[in-house]
């Protein structure tokens, strides 16, 4: 039993364990040992400083290191000069005109400032013309001597900028593609005479397709488009179309400006210009250089010749937040629209998703406000447009009223498809179909809108017709209707979106916080109109009659207001805009008449009978409403027959020489 403790203790040694005292013992030595024979330190050991140190050894100490820290200071002055000056060496050995840069980029900054007389700063764009004559391509894609030449471009003389572009002439291709180059380019072009426009837009023959696939030298293709002429721009869209036309640019004429004519006339083979196109398209949707014109002219026509599975795909790529940046311009803005009409529910989810955040933008926007009318007026999906788009024009309505573009989709809900308020462009643009996914493959009129044909025999019966397209496009500007593609009934969505959705109430409110604006405004005006009468098919009536009862009230206040000579806005009922307005709305809401002619006319007839405010009074006699008419009377009678206010068929005839003019 004995024997177990001892080999326990045996152990104990043989393993290094001691107890309590031999730590005790062992300590001192050992840290010693560790301190003496550690690897990590350096140099010789620190003498040990201790606290009873004299007073004046310590400031001594103090003094060396100020001393030692001044040194430093001034070492790493010396160190950053040496620095300075190694990169100096190094860039002078890499760059090959690093000294011309700075001595350009010093004259830059002479002739760049505003306060600077035109004679001196001649003189010093002919300095820095000078000093890179012989050089400017190998300069031109620096990031500094390209900005000098951008400056020297513009304020130079006309055989200055002819002989910089000679040059540059033989060098453009490279520089295209160049980042800082680029700019300079487009500033030659823009100062370019036609003679060089031509031959800088013939030196791209050949290479327009690649060039657009490139990120910035998409970027010179687009603005040469945007300068050249009708022929130059075909040229360019040409070598998109067919391999055939690529390689031999003068087989079309200019009056071929469409695909379809272009294949009619050469007898190609559509799936061939098809899978060139498709060749030509798909990577630069997938790297997603979407923003220029010139593409969403070439996407325009690709979807009038496509078959069913090219077009779907086509729709289902661009469906998304990637139409946002294509819906800016005439064809990229046909392209949403056709996007919208024949996208699948989900596609159309994603379009609208899509825009969240840009939709005041797109409204303000001249061809953009046309998407949103078309996605108003085909969607089925009340709540969604609710969330997504009313929601987004409900925080700026008073701005939006009375803006040129954006009243338009206000104006589709209140009164769809308005000859008044939309041009026959715009009705065709609504009216488009893509011809492989449209059902009744109808053609639209018109020779601005892209002929949906793909057969010969069509397009031979087009020829034909072209001598009455003119005449033909006035008669279809009231019988053009919207294609509605949405299941569900235009009445229906129009009441979910105006009265359930709550536009209805805030665009009443809107209209009567800036309705004096409204009336005077040449775009304001409409809208106020349509919504004051309750819009088309009585759409705001019975739900909004007493908001609008407010309206008429508010209107009718304005009209109240006493005439003041050498004020500095005109009366509402002198003014042009707003009389007509007026007018127009006794003309065609009783209720209006009652509250105008109780609150403002009634017993001032007299003082309200001659110029512009004539014509507001005499539309109670013209009124369709029997009480209307009588409830005026006694009062206008006596007037016209003395001969102070004329007869209703009078004031026609004057009324209609100033109507209003056709919508822009």
């Amino acid at each position: 039993m004995a024997a177990k403790p001892q080999r326990a203790s045996e152990s104990k040694k043989r393993k290094g364990i001691s107890g309590p005292k031999d730590e005790e013992r062992k300590s001192t030595p050992k840290k010693l040992k560790l301190q003496s024979s550690n690897p990590s330190q350096k140099g010789p050991k620190k003498p040990f400083k201790s606290s009873e140190q004299p007073r004046k050894e310590q400031r001594k100490q103090l003094e060396d290191n100020s001393k030692i820290q001044k040194g430093d200071s001034e070492s790493k002055k010396e160190s950053r000069i040496r620095a300075k000056e190694l990169a100096e060496a190094r860039k002078k050995k890499r760059k090959k005109h690093y000294t011309l840069e700075q001595e350009l980029a010093l004259l830059w900054e002479k002739m760049r400032r505003r306060d600077i007389g035109k004679e001196e700063r001649s003189k010093f764009v002919t300095e820095a013309l000078n000093k890179m004559k012989g050089k400017i391509p190998e300069i031109a894609g620096s990031h500094v001597s390209s900005r000098v030449l951008q400056t020297c471009v513009k304020h130079c003389s006309q055989d200055e900028r002819n002989a910089v572009f000679l040059e540059l002439q033989p060098h453009y291709m490279t520089l295209i593609t160049n980042t800082y180059a680029v700019h300079l380019v487009t500033k030659m072009l823009d100062n370019a005479s036609k003679e060089q426009l031509g031959q800088f837009i013939s030196s791209l023959h050949g290479h327009v397709a690649s060039l657009l696939r490139h990120m910035v030298g998409s970027l010179v293709v687009e603005h040469v488009y945007n300068l050249g002429n009708a022929s130059q721009k075909q040229s360019l869209l040409m070598e998109l179309y067919s391999p055939e036309l690529q390689l031999f640019k003068d087989l079309v004429s200019i009056k071929e400006t469409r695909l379809v004519d272009v294949i009619a006339k050469l007898q190609l083979q559509k799936s061939s210009v098809l899978r060139h196109m498709t060749s030509v398209l798909q990577p630069i949707l997938e790297k997603g250089i979407l923003d220029h014109s010139i593409v969403h002219r070439v996407l325009m026509e690709y979807l009038t010749i496509a078959d069913e599975s090219s077009a779907t795909e086509i729709i289902k790529q661009l469906s998304g937040p990637l139409l946002v940046r294509v819906i800016h311009t005439k064809d990229g803005s046909r392209i949403g629209m056709l996007c919208v009409k024949h996208g699948s529910a989900k596609e159309r989810k994603k379009i609208i998703k899509g825009m969240k955040g840009h939709v005041d933008k797109i409204a303000r926007d001249r061809w953009g406000s046309m998407v949103l009318v078309s996605i108003l007026s085909i969607v089925d999906d009340t709540k969604l447009l609710s969330k997504n788009i009313i929601r987004e024009l409900e925080g700026t309505l008073p701005e939006l009223v009375l803006d040129q573009n954006a009243r338009r989709p206000l104006l589709q809900l209140l009164h769809p498809n308005c000859s008044r308020y939309f041009s026959p462009e715009d009705l065709a643009s609504l009216s488009l179909t893509v011809p492989s996914l449209s059902t009744k493959g109808e053609l639209e009129g018109g020779p601005s809108v892209p002929q949906q044909m793909e057969s010969s025999k069509v397009y031979q019966e087009i020829e034909e017709d072209k001598k009455t397209e003119e005449n033909r496009s006035k008669d279809d500007e009231k019988s053009l209707q919207l294609d509605e593609a949405g299941k569900k009934d235009p009445l229906t969505r129009r009441k979910e979106l105006l009265i359930v959705g709550g536009l209805a109430e805030k665009l009443i409110d809107a209209c009567c916080e800036v309705g004096g604006d409204m009336l005077r405004s040449k775009f304001g005006k409409e809208v106020i109109y349509e919504v004051a009468i309750g819009g088309a098919d009585g759409i705001l009536h019975p739900r909004m009659d007493e908001k609008l009862g407010k309206l008429h009230e508010a209107i009718a206040s304005l009209a109240a207001q006493p005439k003041l000579e050498g004020a500095e806005e005109e009366h509402p009922l002198e003014q042009f805009h707003s009389s007509r307005t007026i007018r127009k709305l006794i003309l065609d809401s009783p209720a209006f008449a009652s509250t105008l002619w109780e609150k403002a006319l009634k017993g001032k007839c007299a003082m309200w009978s001659q110029g512009h405010s004539s014509k507001v009074v005499s539309a109670f006699l013209e009124s369709s409403d029997g009480a209307v008419c009588e409830m005026v009377k006694k009062e206008l009678e006596p007037l016209i027959e003395s001969g102070v206010l004329k007869l209703p068929a009078v004031a026609n005839e004057h009324d209609k020489a100033g109507q209003d003019p056709k919508p822009e």
